[in-house]
């Protein structure tokens, strides 16, 4: 499974999940980059914190709940994407997918409204995904005919 279909299942998770869960909060800094060390669940009593650690530069910083706080979910899409756009509203009705959130033109649903953010910027960093790939592509396209001028026959 490559990054961008991981980013797409991850983000499928979020809007099935039927409450905030600390896996999903690891995953979720996965893959957005973070190194996450989490916490064992063999030996764990109720003493022991939920989730885990992630990397932030040279500091190890407990695991933010993602899926059940909007303001870590917010600051997550602030931290990977400043430039980005959202917006998030809640849908009144009997729908149990109450929440629709809206990251640079990718949407996503979900039982709480940290949960439809997270989706719908997994899917748009997994929109973003191809195009640093194309781009690569061309930039060697580009430079090969480049380097095939410079030799010479002899």
């Amino acid at each position: 499974m490559d990054r961008r279909e991981h980013l797409l299942a991850l983000a499928e998770r979020c809007e099935t999940a039927e409450k905030p869960d600390r896996a999903i909060d690891a995953d979720i800094y996965e893959a957005l980059g973070y190194i996450v060390r989490r916490k064992p669940t063999r030996l764990a009593t109720r003493r022991t914190p939920a989730g885990g650690i992630y990397q932030h530069g040279s500091f190890w910083k407990t695991l933010g709940a993602v899926s059940a706080d909007i303001d870590v979910a917010v600051s997550l899409l602030r931290q990977k994407a400043p430039s980005w756009s959202w917006s998030l509203q809640c849908l009144a009705g009997d729908d149990p997918m109450a929440f629709q959130a809206l990251v640079a033109d990718c949407s996503g649903h979900g039982v709480m409204g940290s949960l439809a953010l997270c989706a719908a910027m997994l899917r748009a960093l997994a929109r973003r995904e191809p195009v640093a790939r194309a781009e690569t592509e061309t930039d060697q396209i580009a430079a090969a005919p480049a380097s095939a001028s410079r030799l010479t026959e002899t």
